[in-house]
């Protein structure tokens, strides 16, 4: 009897070491993101905008996200390089162009393989920049896009198969939808709406390459409201994640 509960504790005891032994899991390490944003003069609450979209991305546990409300952090190549991908919010009325070196950072940081993802107005942001345009795949041009009364609309998922929309299915929210965005970049588009303003479907979420790098085109987010509907906060995250590494894990 003696000799079984010996055998039993020797064991006991070498089952606790091999678990203090093993290593604990590690987590997937956090997405670095680069969320730009900054004081849009227009109707958009920018400030609002940007913490919702924050608080979206923080609360998925993916993401190791920096505000900067100043996008002349771009002139920096070297402050770039620590991100995985740039999320723009930002529609710079104010400051009116990038200088040369921002843009051209900005533009290598996506064809050098990271991530691009461009939300709601952003799109509008230095109308005088053309490849701008090009990078976002659409962009709202002044005088030009536009959109009906806000309004509660219903969204088709036309990609059922790409990760950022897997699994999805058309749903409702009350945004405004844009229409009219201008460009004729190849685009594959995910989901779309049906405008009684320009009296077409179109295109609210789509990507694009650009270089070895990612773009995702979000058309969604004119404030809080718009961006806690829960298919929105899934594409953002969903979105994110896919700019900068090309998957999208559940």
């Amino acid at each position: 009897m003696q000799r079984s509960m010996r055998i039993l504790a020797l064991v006991a005891m070498a089952a606790a070491i091999l678990c203090m032994g093993a290593k604990a899991p590690q987590k997937p390490a956090q997405i670095k993101v680069l969320l730009i944003t900054g004081d849009d003069v227009s109707a958009h609450p920018w400030r609002e905008i940007s913490e919702t979209t924050r608080e979206i991305l923080v609360g998925s546990g993916k993401f190791d996200v920096k505000v900067s409300e100043d996008p002349l952090i771009l002139e920096s190549a070297s402050a770039l390089k620590n991100y995985d991908a740039i999320v723009f919010t930002i529609y710079a009325e104010k400051l009116g162009d990038l200088p040369a070196q921002a843009r051209e950072n900005l533009l290598n940081y996506v064809k050098g393989g990271k991530g691009f993802f461009v939300q709601h107005l952003a799109t509008a942001s230095f109308p005088k920049w053309d490849e701008f345009g090009k990078l976002c795949g659409r962009k709202w041009v002044m005088g030009t896009s536009g959109h009906g009364p806000r309004a509660d609309f219903q969204s088709k998922i036309v990609d059922k198969e790409h990760p950022i929309t897997k699994g999805l299915t058309d749903f409702t929210t009350n945004d405004e939808l844009y229409a009219k965005l201008q460009g004729n970049e190849d685009i594959h588009v995910l989901i779309t709406a049906d405008s009684e303003w320009s009296k077409k479907t179109e295109p609210l979420i789509f990507v694009k390459s650009y270089g070895q790098g990612r773009v995702v085109h979000n058309a969604y987010g004119h404030d809080r409201k718009a961006l806690m509907t829960p298919s929105v906060q899934k594409i953002i995250i969903r979105g994110t994640e896919w700019a900068a590494t090309g998957k999208v894990t559940e």
